[in-house]
């Protein structure tokens, strides 16, 4: 078996070996997952549907927001929208359905690829003995974002390192290493390596976005100049919020869903979740890969 580029051979990968080893007692493999975003509200942007499919099968997920959010509103900030922000997923983990949201105390806005935040990292992913880790690209409009890919990756193999952070047991294999869909062109273009569907799961969702209130209906529409756009009764902001997040979709998605779910099905597809293969960590194949996703 080879990698992608053909360089030299692997061992069976950890993905392989999870399919194989719950094969053999008749199940679907539970595996823990850990998801990574910069701010109190990226995982859920960028994996929420995805994670909702996760915890229903019964898969343990968990978010992290590597910073606090004391920077992202318009007219508050420092520990009293930390502590709100915090309290928002708190309430976003719940209507997601996932097993726990934690929030790193790192200043908004400031985050830096330092040697202590990537012990953060390496020591979140040992503590919930993770199969899996989710994270954006290192390439972003945010430093916050983009620092979180760096940081995310430079924890990649060191996880398995039992000298390094040592206070928390090492992992005895490397997990798998996945990116969120992004738009960014350079230095490479988002790659859709496995899709996710999330029609049947779009309001629940939105349902989880809902609970970050202080973004979905303060902050981003006011950066974006759309703030007397949002409606103040509930119901209708929820709807406005599905509405505004409605995504565009590129010819490299169109025909990845067709690949994964058939023509006919993929057509009918109006929402997903898509993910790139990480070159470091455990490297399963694009087909063990589509197994462990949900459809």
């Amino acid at each position: 078996m080879r990698n992608r580029s053909g360089s030299r051979p692997l061992r069976l990968s950890f993905g392989l070996l999870l399919l194989a080893t719950c094969a053999a007692f008749g199940q679907q493999a539970k595996l823990r997952i850990i998801a990574f975003g910069a701010h109190p509200d990226d995982c859920d942007f960028r994996f929420g549907g995805t994670a909702i499919k996760f915890a229903r099968a019964g898969h343990a997920v968990k978010f992290v927001s590597v910073t606090n959010g004391n920077a992202g509103h318009h007219e508050m900030g420092g520990g009293i929208l930390a502590r709100r922000r915090h309290a928002e997923t708190q309430e976003a983990a719940r209507r997601f359905g996932i097993a726990a949201y934690e929030v790193f105390d790192n200043p908004d806005g400031e985050l830096m690829p330092t040697l202590e935040v990537r012990k953060q990292i390496i020591r979140a992913i040992r503590e919930w003995r993770a199969d899996v880790v989710l994270g954006p690209r290192p390439n972003d409009y945010h430093p916050d974002h983009r620092y979180t890919g760096v940081l995310v990756q430079d924890a990649a193999y060191m996880v398995v390192v039992p000298n390094l952070v040592s206070d928390v047991p090492a992992l005895r294999k490397n997990p798998i290493f996945i990116y969120y869909e992004d738009g960014f062109q350079k230095p490479a273009p988002f790659r859709p390596d496995v899709v996710v569907a999330i029609d049947d799961v779009w309001e629940a969702k939105v349902d989880g976005l809902d609970a970050h209130t202080s973004q979905m209906y303060e902050w981003l529409p006011w950066v974006d100049g759309r703030w007397s756009e949002v409606p103040k009764d509930p119901a209708a902001r929820k709807k406005w919020l599905a509405a505004s997040r409605q995504p565009r979709m590129s010819e490299e998605i169109r025909a990845a869903l067709a690949k994964r779910y058939g023509a006919e099905k993929a057509s009918q597809v109006q929402r997903w979740e898509a993910f790139e293969l990480c070159e470091y960590g455990s490297r399963p194949s694009l087909e063990e890969l589509d197994r462990l996703f949900p459809r």
